[in-house]
């Protein structure tokens, strides 16, 4: 009797063991499923930032190329390069994903962004309210300054000269407003790509250009007889588009752009595109900083 009490009560202990072990394997599954949902966020750069793209594990990113030393060469080639190209590589080396590139039209790229065409769009975007009624902005990545483009035989020295001239301009750029709303130009003639805009100064089909410093100055290095003879500094900073319903990934973009800011990823980009160290205002500036002003 002792005996076959002592096998039923193993045989309870038994019952019960199994049941509170099968509790915890729900539990264990319960957890590997959540750890599934989340795992895209953990495994791609720690930010904590929950978010989506079209296309898993893919960043899609809408451009308009080229326009140098921001984008260089063109999407699909080996060669494409640039200081854009390369932040939003590391973006997306930090956030895990890889990246497709898409060439598009200056014009449409922020509404093809809101649409869902793209992720984001990476094409030396100014970050203005203008803009911002159509897309969001994540965190300054550059600073942009004017330059005053002209053939070396021009009369024309500084933006008071432009009176009565014809400007070329890259449409929708911050350059195409300043000169519409700040010159006397009888023409602000709008080209599709930055560099059209410069063969039409050397061709003598516009008397002037006004571009973004940087695009400038490669356009100066790379073309004879043509050089800058005003820059005109500016509050304006570039910013990635992102559609105004994927906070998610503008703010997982925001913490990979404060990393490799942190990290001096972004001060050794300046360096190699611009010569120059990055500005205090793009190390530490955020889209609110600069909405708010």
């Amino acid at each position: 009797m002792r005996g076959t009490r002592l096998w039923m009560a193993l045989a309870l202990l038994l019952a019960l063991a199994t049941v509170f072990f099968a509790a915890c394997g729900d539990d264990d599954d319960e957890s590997a499923g959540s750890g599934d949902a989340t795992t895209a966020t953990e495994e791609s750069g720690a930010t904590g930032q929950d978010f989506q793209t079209a296309e898993e594990g893919v960043l899609t990113v809408g451009t308009d190329a080229p326009y140098p030393p921001f984008e260089i060469g063109s999407p699909g080639r080996s060669n494409f390069s640039g200081y854009d190209v390369e932040v939003i590589e590391a973006i997306a080396d930090e956030l895990g994903l890889e990246v497709k590139w898409v060439d598009t039209g200056f014009n449409t790229i922020f509404r093809d962004t809101a649409n869902g065409q793209f992720d984001t769009a990476a094409a030396a975007s100014d970050i203005d309210a203008r803009r911002e009624k159509v897309v969001d902005f994540t965190d300054p990545y550059y600073q942009s300054a004017t330059a005053l483009v002209v053939t070396e035989d021009s009369d024309i020295q500084s933006i008071e000269d432009l009176s009565g001239k014809i400007v070329g301009v890259q449409d929708g750029t911050s350059q195409q407003e300043y000169a519409e709303d700040e010159t006397d130009a009888a023409e602000v003639r709008g080209f599709p790509e930055g560099p059209n805009a410069i063969a039409a100064l050397n061709t003598g089909q516009v008397d002037a250009v006004l571009t973004d410093l940087a695009t400038g100055s490669v356009a100066v290095q790379e073309t004879e007889g043509i050089q800058i003879v005003q820059e005109i500094p500016t509050d304006v900073f570039f910013g990635f588009a992102v559609a105004p319903d994927n906070d998610g990934l503008r703010e997982a973009m925001n913490g990979a752009l404060r990393t490799l800011k942190e990290n001096g990823t972004i001060n050794e980009l300046y360096e190699k595109y611009f010569g120059t160290s990055a500005p205090q205002e793009v190390l530490e500036g955020t889209n609110e900083l600069l909405t708010d002003d």
